[in-house]
């Protein structure tokens, strides 16, 4: 059977039409309200008529009826065509102004660091704009899950997305407590890190991550082990900060209890960096107004306060995402 690869059109042509000459039993004031011709609304009529297979109005030179079958289409479309024309409406609203549900996918870490203070501000700004966050270190297909963005480490991002810089780069950072230390020692160099407990990572396809490091500008990546194992950074940093073990973490959320006293850092000559956090979504055409509010919200509030540490680089991303 041939494939048609054409999509099947005017299947509403002429209902507008026949709804005017219904509401005014004349094709003459239906006319006058579309600002068409007479003719012109005759002829889609009787296009109508022809495709649905019947007569739905009883002409004469001095009025316009309904047939038993235009009453039974009138009662069905005026209905159906008011809820088009207010669903038509409605999505132009959503392209036209700040409105609706903004759906984000973040990872844990990043609520208290960076999400929590912008949020509280843009809701405040735009109060007709509903946030939604879904916290969670999987990495999901924006459009199949219904998200209009999400944030997550450079390398994370896929490289068919547009990226927004949330932050600087910033390393990846060894830390333990201060009792984790005295117990066990401190680490010199990365091979000593495998007589150590070092808390582990498992990533959203169910591998245990390994351990990164900059060895002299040469990259590697060591297996530890250890007795804890979780799906996320703040848990792994609580078990640090309880003296279980060593854990590798993003410095911006290690910096509190690193401040504090309740966490060391160690090895730091071989800390690798990271491209830092971004907001990415996919390369539309039109960004809707509701997430292109949220970008020029995150640099408004950057400009305003004077800050580097959050810096606006709109581009297409170039990292590629790993598991």
């Amino acid at each position: 059977m041939k494939q048609n690869f054409t999509v099947r059109q005017g299947a509403l042509d002429g209902v507008e039409a026949f709804l005017s000459v219904a509401q005014h039993r004349s094709f003459r004031r239906a006319a006058a309200e579309l600002g068409v011709t007479p003719s012109a609304i005759s002829q889609a009529v009787r296009a109508l008529e022809a495709r649905i297979g019947a007569a739905l109005f009883i002409r004469t030179t001095r009025s316009v009826g309904l047939t038993e079958a235009g009453e039974r289409f009138l009662s069905r479309a005026r209905p159906a065509f008011e809820e088009l024309v207010a669903a038509s409406g409605a999505a132009r609203d959503l392209g036209q102004r700040p409105a609706g549900l903004l759906r984000l996918t973040v990872p844990r870490a990043v609520v208290p660091i960076l999400l929590e203070p912008l949020v509280a501000s843009f809701c405040q700004a735009y109060p007709e704009i509903e946030v939604e966050i879904a916290a969670s270190e999987e990495l999901v297909d924006l459009a199949a899950e219904g998200f209009d963005a999400g944030i997550r480490l450079g390398q994370f991002v896929a490289a068919d997305m547009v990226a927004v810089r949330l932050t600087k780069p910033f390393p990846f950072i060894i830390v333990g407590s201060p009792a984790y230390l005295a117990r066990s020692g401190r680490p010199e160099r990365p091979d000593d890190l495998r007589q150590h407990a070092c808390l582990r990572l498992r990533r959203s396809n169910g591998a245990l991550a390994l351990w990164s490091l900059n060895d002299n500008g040469r990259a590697i990546e060591i297996a530890v082990s250890g007795p804890f194992i979780a799906n996320d950074f703040p848990a792994m940093l609580g078990a640090a900060v309880e003296g279980v073990g060593f854990a590798q973490v993003p410095a911006p959320l290690a910096a509190g209890a690193v401040t504090a006293g309740k966490l060391v850092r160690v090895l730091e000559p071989f800390a690798p960096m990271t491209p830092g956090v971004f907001l990415y979504y996919p390369g539309h055409r039109q960004i809707m107004p509701k997430l292109r509010a949220f970008i020029d919200h995150v640099k408004s509030r950057s400009d305003a306060a004077g800050k580097t540490r959050i810096h606006i680089d709109e581009r297409r991303a170039r990292p590629r995402k790993r598991g």
